[in-house]
């Protein structure tokens, strides 16, 4: 059985802080079609009480994070004008490796974002 599951967290680089209450939906997608196989929200460190796709429900492939942070940043004053500049933002990747943990976080301020493969 694979043992490789998916982990997720939301750092404010704006205020140098976790972003608690974002939600996310997790998406696995083929071609142009989505399926939601997860949707979960962050806690007052940022991240999901649990891995977003626990080892039970893991498989390799495309899959999309997409992130909710509109209302975040409207509640910590960092939306500035509507429409927001970011509202929901998609990060697309690939996981290949049946056994990894794979995680994914989202550093993020009103105005840009980054992402990369964590440990």
């Amino acid at each position: 059985m694979p043992q490789g599951y998916l982990t997720t967290h939301v750092l404010d680089t704006a205020r140098g802080c976790p972003a608690k209450g974002i939600r996310i939906a997790l998406y696995r997608v083929s071609g142009n079609a989505h399926k939601k196989v997860a949707e979960s929200e962050t806690n007052a460190d940022g991240r999901t009480d649990a891995p977003i796709l626990p080892v039970e429900k893991f498989k390799p492939g495309t899959y999309e994070l997409i992130f909710f942070c509109g209302d975040y940043l409207r509640d910590n004053d960092l939306a500035g004008e509507d429409p927001l500049f970011l509202d929901q933002i998609p990060i697309r990747f690939g996981m290949a490796d049946e056994d990894a943990h794979y995680h994914v976080p989202l550093l993020l301020s009103p105005y840009g974002y980054s992402t990369y493969r964590g440990s």
